[in-house]
């Protein structure tokens, strides 16, 4: 029965129509869907294209796991904790991190930075290293101290930092609380050299200067187990969620485990929620091309009065005759929104390979807008479609439906 239906749509669909303003009006509502189609799927695949590259810029700097503390800046990590927490399976390196934040100064010129004290291990959680555009990624050591800065830092404090032509001043807290009646008892000063810039984003370059994890800790007045946070790095396949889950039985309620995600939860969160307004206002191209297809199929149903009494007549039932005009607008749905997927494919498909569509300003990482295909995205622009399409050919189907019952009572 359902292939009569649409045998009987897609007659109706090819066949000449008495009057012309159905044909295009029909064909209007076709091109609607398809633009409407291609543009939420190309959308989406480009907003999953930087959705992709801020993760991949964040996971950068970000480590798989990391420990923390609850509530204050420091936690205590024993030689006997750490050796538990290595042999967790899945475990493939740890940093200990010793962070706060520093005033950098270089003569007249000064930038409040996050100084981060990182380990031998630090190479190993991260990629940060492989960002490195000017110098080398060097701490150095507890008595020489070697400092890579992000990018803007370096801008800020006006040094080349490959050529160290002099020694920065950094200063640093001693304590959390500060000695109102000697200030500068709380305050600890020393000299630093540079080794190397990195350019990983905005939020980091501006932010972030890396050196060795004891000349930090030193300035602080760190003891020997203490940290400000312990990074993870865990074998690729693993379940990060497991580990986790393992780490934060071993630790004390004091202690936060957080995945890459949880260290990040605000940004994804927003990410998406933005795919999801983004989506939604795009769909409003589907939502004006079905009011389109009400007025098409309404007119098909006045049109079509004479073959719905003879189908009537050969026993056709109401449901039978409202099936028919709720095919003829899938049909049309059917049509426009395959054709639309076919034309964001290709088209995503050529970006893909030969980005031919540039990303104007010059002031981001790439120089093309990224796309990157998703079959959910194919799946849900699908389901809109039909389910816009199933609505907007519902009423002219049930008037359809309710004409022939009118022959009925004639």
């Amino acid at each position: 029965m359902q292939t009569v239906n649409f045998l009987f749509a897609w007659r109706y669909f090819k066949a000449k129509k008495t009057t012309n303003a159905i044909n295009v009006i029909s064909w209007i509502s076709i091109i609607a869907i398809i633009i409407g189609t291609a543009a939420l799927i190309l959308v989406l695949s480009v907003f999953n294209g930087f959705e992709d590259l801020v993760k991949s810029l964040y996971s950068s700097f970000y480590p798989d796991l990391k420990i923390s503390p609850v509530s204050g800046k420091q936690i205590t990590l024993t030689q006997a904790q750490l050796n538990k927490l290595r042999s967790v399976k899945g475990v493939r390196s740890i940093s200990l991190i010793a962070e706060e934040k520093a005033l950098l100064q270089n003569g007249e010129y000064q930038s409040i930075i996050y100084l981060k004290g990182v380990d031998e291990n630090y190479t190993s959680v991260t990629t940060v290293a492989d960002h490195i555009i000017k110098g080398s990624f060097n701490t150095g050591e507890a008595n020489n101290p070697r400092l890579v800065l992000g990018a803007g830092i370096e801008n800020a404090v006006g040094v080349q930092s490959d050529r160290n032509l002099a020694p920065l001043l950094v200063y640093l807290p001693k304590k959390s609380e500060v000695d109102l009646a000697n200030p500068l008892q709380s305050i600890s000063a020393d000299t630093i050299n540079t080794a190397g810039t990195f350019v990983i984003q905005q939020d980091f370059d501006n932010k972030y200067a890396i050196t060795n994890l004891q000349f930090v800790k030193q300035m602080l007045g760190m003891p020997a187990d203490v940290y400000s946070a312990a990074e993870i790095s865990i074998v690729p396949d693993e379940d990060e969620n497991d580990i986790k889950e393992l780490m934060a039985n071993m630790l004390k309620s004091n202690y936060r485990v957080e995945t890459r995600y949880e260290q990040n939860r605000s940004l994804y969160s927003i990410m998406q929620v933005e795919k999801w307004v983004i989506y939604a206002v795009l769909s409003l191209i589907l939502i004006v091309a079905s009011f389109n297809m009400v007025g098409a199929l309404t007119m098909l149903v006045l049109e079509k009065k004479q073959d719905i009494s003879v189908l009537h007549a050969l026993g056709g039932s109401q449901t039978f005759i409202q099936k028919i005009f709720l095919s003829e607008g899938l049909l049309l749905a059917t049509i426009g929104g395959g054709f639309g997927m076919l034309i964001a494919l290709v088209l995503a498909l050529v970006q893909i390979n030969f980005k031919i569509i540039p990303l104007q300003g010059g002031s981001f990482l790439i120089d093309y807008f990224p796309v990157k295909l998703s079959l959910m995205d194919f799946l849900l622009v699908g389901v809109t479609v039909f389910c816009i399409a199933l609505i907007a050919s519902w009423i002219p189907a049930r008037k359809a439906a309710m004409q022939q019952h009118a022959l009925r009572e004639e």
